[in-house]
């Protein structure tokens, strides 16, 4: 997903200058507050060559009192450290109570370049993702925070900012061949970067996106993502400490106000002008159906499992797809499974249950309308479920597609998107037809007023949930007829990647 973040973002010198010094007084009142109930900070700073990492960790620190905080920059091991167990010189450099430690890279920048440079197995690499959450679980359950940061820029902006750099006299020794070698390989390493993030990303350390072109917005962002993390961290100290809280913080934006302004967007960058003309749809249609057909012969055959979930706005064309996908398909193979609220024995349940009864046998094909996400969407932006029920959901829908696609199965996640105000013509349409006023209730209107928090919680799903065994596909669904060719084409090439 990293290659669909917005990053684009900024913010103007008037409005940066309104809420930096704001936000570097409520930091530095937060670090006060974490002296004094001795929680331990650890702040990692990950991110491309030239992504400012240097410059925004001095934008950071500028907020602190400097006897409070350590900064270390990790570099390559020395001799005395080559001969330890790998993690001991990150143990020493672990925060004490009530201090903040900063790392510019970590026990991260090896993983990257073991896996970009192959110079480890993949069981080399499993190993070194086990004892990252390792390390990482045994600080936290010790009560230290941990905040984890990615600075991320595209491969043109690298290119931009490595080429100034060494056209300055004065900067020009920061930039070497390792650098241009990295440079080289953005491709490669922005896809163990995402399977770094995949697997190290956990409720008590997760990552944060910093969105790195613009110095002012990226400056923001990171001190508002230390800012709400040491909130919530301070407010469980306190309640278990019996601690009022210092009301003089009441002044500032709350977290969750921080949250809404700097929130990732993968949305914001998918462009929903792509349309088909009608003879260009009606072609490649007839082809595509017969080849899905074919296809679900061949999967038969073969005892391969099929599993496809449809997940989008209301009114964003779900059902539509699917017809168009199973038109001539045999249906002996398949089944569509529609998604509602769960009924008084499923929520007797773990939630996961009803779906592992829906897992198709080998050979055959599973179709979800609407799915496990609900979890994530719905039930958190309505409240039906807990925070920890839903953040600790990102983690059992993974390992449950884990197993799945283990099993040998195809997965394939599509989430349909349209803008609002395309939304709202398709619901003034359906209120008009007779024929389809039924597919418009007072829920879809009700659920359209909250459409800012379903698309922050979409977003972090798509964080969160896309995987190297199981992507999200996101589908440009204003034009149904190009939705539905994306579709069908998707299916198809996963289904062929497979075989």
């Amino acid at each position: 997903m990293l290659e669909k973040v917005d990053l684009k973002k900024k913010i103007g010198k008037v409005e940066y200058k309104e809420m930096i010094d704001g936000l570097r007084e409520q930091l530095g009142e937060l670090q006060r507050q974490a002296r004094d109930l001795g929680i331990p900070v650890l702040i990692l700073f990950e991110g491309w060559d030239a992504a400012g990492k240097g410059t925004l960790i001095n934008e950071l620190i500028l907020s602190l009192d400097p006897r409070g905080f350590n900064v270390y920059s990790i570099g390559e091991p020395n001799e005395e450290a080559m001969m330890r167990p790998y993690f001991w010189r990150f143990w020493n450099k672990t925060p004490q109570c009530g201090r903040i430690v900063i790392l510019d890279r970590s026990w991260y920048s090896k993983i990257l370049a073991d896996r970009v440079g192959q110079g480890a197995t993949a069981h080399d690499v499993q190993e070194a993702f086990h004892d990252s959450l390792s390390f990482e679980r045994q600080l936290s359950d010790d009560g230290t925070l941990i905040i984890k940061l990615f600075l991320h820029i595209s491969e043109r902006e690298q290119r931009k900012r490595l080429e100034k750099l060494e056209q300055d006299p004065a900067t020009a020794w920061r930039v070497t061949e390792a650098d241009w070698e990295h440079h080289r390989q953005y491709n490669k390493s922005l896809l163990a970067i995402e399977e770094i993030m995949q697997q190290t990303d956990a409720e008590c350390a997760a990552w944060t996106i910093i969105e790195a072109h613009d110095r002012r917005y990226a400056t923001l962002k990171i001190i508002a993502t230390v800012i709400e993390a040491m909130e919530k961290r301070l407010a469980v100290a306190a309640a278990a400490a019996n601690v009022k809280k210092d009301k003089s913080t009441d002044k500032h934006l709350p977290a969750s106000g921080l949250s809404k302004i700097f929130t990732s967007s993968i949305l914001a960058g998918i462009d929903l002008t792509k349309s088909l003309k009608d003879t260009e749809y009606e072609n490649s249609m007839k082809f595509y159906q017969t080849r899905v057909r074919e296809l679900e012969h061949i999967i038969y055959s073969k005892r391969i499992p099929v599993i496809i979930v449809f997940e989008g706005w209301d009114a964003a064309g779900k059902g539509g797809a699917i017809r168009r996908l199973t038109q001539d398909m045999d249906p002996r193979g398949y089944t569509v499974i529609p998604i509602c609220a769960p009924t008084a024995e499923e929520k007797a349940h773990h939630y996961l249950w009803r779906f592992w009864r829906n897992v198709p046998k080998a050979g055959h094909i599973a179709i979800f309308d609407r799915s496990w996400y609900g979890r994530v969407l719905v039930e958190r932006v309505e409240g039906f479920c807990r925070e920890n029920e839903w953040r600790r959901a990102y983690k059992e829908i993974n390992e449950m597609e884990e197993q799945w696609a283990n099993f040998g199965a195809v997965l394939v996640k599509f989430w349909l998107h349209i803008d609002k105000d395309e939304q709202k013509r398709r619901f003034e349409e359906r209120l008009a037809n007779p024929g389809k006023q039924w597919k418009i209730t007072g829920e879809d209107w009700r659920n359209r007023e909250q459409w800012e928090l379903y698309e922050n919680a979409v977003d972090e799903m798509f964080f969160r949930t896309s995987t190297t065994y199981a992507p999200w596909t996101l589908v440009e669904a204003n034009s149904k007829e190009y939705a539905r060719k994306k579709v069908i084409q998707s299916v198809i090439e996963a289904i062929e990647d497979k075989i």
